[in-house]
């Protein structure tokens, strides 16, 4: 199907959660899924690393600020499986902008923080100079409400979003779940009592598909 890449500027929005339990959401739809940890602290092979989940079977590092390696990992891992995901490192422009110039999509979580939204311009401008150096409609690019809560700021994210003018994919709200998972190695799929995250990752998945089915 395609090659996904997560990606922010800043730290804390949830790039490896969105990451992480994507992946177990597509395995699931029965499509076979690589992960791609590019983050030099690796969080998403060592949430891997606490059990044997679906996340233990997929999950493949990259070396510390290597983006020649980054750009034939993706390749290669894209003519083995349905979806390769990318974890992106916060910070690292280098890594980010190569992600999203091997990627048919990039995905920019966002929080409901002043200082993630000034962050996600960043990422986006960068992702927008990668389209237009491959000079394509490629990486298709879209926002997605992360670590949302139950306040003004939460509420009102999806529209601040909106009005930096691409689509925005459906939130994920900040739930205990979906960190209790992560200390047994799991997904929210694998993880019980989190039904509330499962349908909001499963329909952040069916988004996604739809986007790379066109």
């Amino acid at each position: 199907m395609g090659i996904i890449a997560v990606a922010g500027r800043k730290g804390g929005i949830g790039k490896s959660t969105i990451a992480g339990n994507l992946a177990g959401e597509f395995v699931d739809m029965g499509r076979s899924v690589i992960v791609l940890d590019a983050d030099p602290q690796h969080s998403l092979a060592g949430w891997a690393s606490l059990g044997e989940g679906i996340l233990s079977k997929c999950i493949e590092r990259i070396h510390k600020g290597d983006s020649e390696e980054l750009k034939t990992r993706a390749r290669k891992a894209a003519g083995k499986a349905d979806i390769v995901m990318i974890d992106t490192p916060p910070g690292m422009t280098d890594t980010l902008y190569e992600a999203a110039m091997a990627a048919d999509l990039v995905l920019l979580p966002c929080g409901p923080s002043p200082l993630d939204m000034l962050a996600i311009k960043d990422a986006l401008s960068l992702t927008l100079k990668a389209r237009a150096e491959r000079r394509s409609k490629k990486p298709r690019i879209r926002f997605v409400p992360s670590r949302v809560t139950n306040t003004n700021l939460g509420r009102g994210l999806s529209s601040e979003l909106e009005g930096m003018g691409k689509k925005v994919l459906p939130g994920i709200t900040q739930r205990v779940a979906v960190a209790e998972a992560v200390n047994y190695g799991l997904t929210v799929r694998e993880f019980a009592g989190a039904a509330a995250s499962k349908d909001e990752f499963r329909a952040l998945a069916k988004a996604v598909e739809k986007i790379l089915d066109r």
